[in-house]
């Protein structure tokens, strides 16, 4: 497994890490979540990502409880703060209330005493920026979070945090957390681009296109019983028939590299130098060496040519 630097700081976290959005707490199995973190763990993987919305702080109970058996210097934490809690007019946002009391609901779930790195979910126009900021700036003093950062905000929104962050003498956004993958490419317009300039790195998620990038999928097939698009009930639409014959070629290559499609997939992502981690998910521990072995995969120059002309 290689690591990189998380953003401009000096934290090292493994180019694949394991998320859990839609997988643990939800419909896989706790024993199938328990040895995907464990057989991660063992694959060199030291970055592993949850959020208290994920089924509503189960998928936190897995993942902290799973992790503990480890030496907590040996791993990287994140979760995320924003999404819905409760019904109550403060139980989501950005609050300095809702994230102080969504930390410390945190922490109480993942039965750990800090946080590596604590994400803002989305962005919330409501709150300004600098409550947002102060309260997280609060929660690194204390010791309770030692890195922040946000998920799927836009340029302009990172610029401002980042901005009053410097006015105020407050901690930094240094990570940010979009979609990215072959097929969803917005964040080499702009985001990218601010990231190098400011030192702020991207995790990418959905990296396989929620499993479109599997090779899984074939043209005009129904999708495979133990598929997500199968569990989750997909649409004809979203099983999008140009994408999946897009794939068929993109196998071509892969196969002619002696690697799967979707180790194509990811090390196609590592090729950025301001993606920090492609956070992958994983049912099964098999799925997870599967994905841990894009670690190191280099592509040259023709070959990421030939990835470009099947994107187009």
């Amino acid at each position: 497994m290689d690591y990189r630097r998380l953003g401009g700081t000096g934290l090292k976290v493994s180019e694949i890490s394991l998320g859990s959005w839609l997988t643990y707490g939800g419909y896989v199995e706790r024993e199938n979540a328990v040895n995907s973190i464990h057989a991660a763990y063992d694959e060199g993987i030291n970055f592993f990502d949850t959020a208290n919305v994920y089924e509503r702080g189960e998928a936190e109970k897995v993942v902290g409880e799973a992790l503990k058996r480890y030496p907590r210097e040996s791993y990287v934490l994140a979760t995320k703060v924003f999404g819905k809690m409760g019904d109550g007019p403060n139980d989501s946002g950005l609050s300095r209330k809702h994230i102080v009391e969504q930390c410390n609901a945190s922490l109480s779930r993942l039965g750990h005493d800090y946080i590596d790195l604590y994400y803002c979910h989305r962005h919330h126009a409501e709150t300004p920026v600098y409550e947002t900021l102060r309260a997280l700036d609060d929660l690194v003093r204390q010791g309770k979070v030692l890195y922040v950062g946000v998920s799927q905000w836009t340029a302009a929104q990172i610029e401002e945090a980042l901005g009053t962050a410097d006015r105020y003498l407050l901690d930094r956004i240094v990570v940010n957390q979009p979609v990215y993958n072959m097929f969803d490419r917005y964040i080499e317009q702009e985001i990218i681009p601010l990231g190098e300039r400011k030192g702020v790195g991207q995790v990418v998620y959905s990296p396989l296109a929620q499993g479109l990038l599997t090779g899984k999928y074939k043209p005009g097939a129904a999708a495979p019983q133990d598929s997500r698009a199968a569990k989750l009930g997909w649409s004809e639409e979203k099983l999008n028939q140009e994408r999946i014959a897009k794939v068929g070629e993109l196998s071509k290559i892969a196969d002619e590299l002696g690697i799967k499609v979707s180790q194509l997939a990811i090390a196609w992502i590592l090729r950025q130098p301001n993606v920090a981690s492609a956070l992958v998910g994983a049912s099964r521990p098999e799925q997870v060496k599967e994905n841990a072995s894009a670690s190191g995969i280099k592509l040259d120059a023709g070959v990421l040519e030939r990835i470009e002309e099947i994107l187009v």
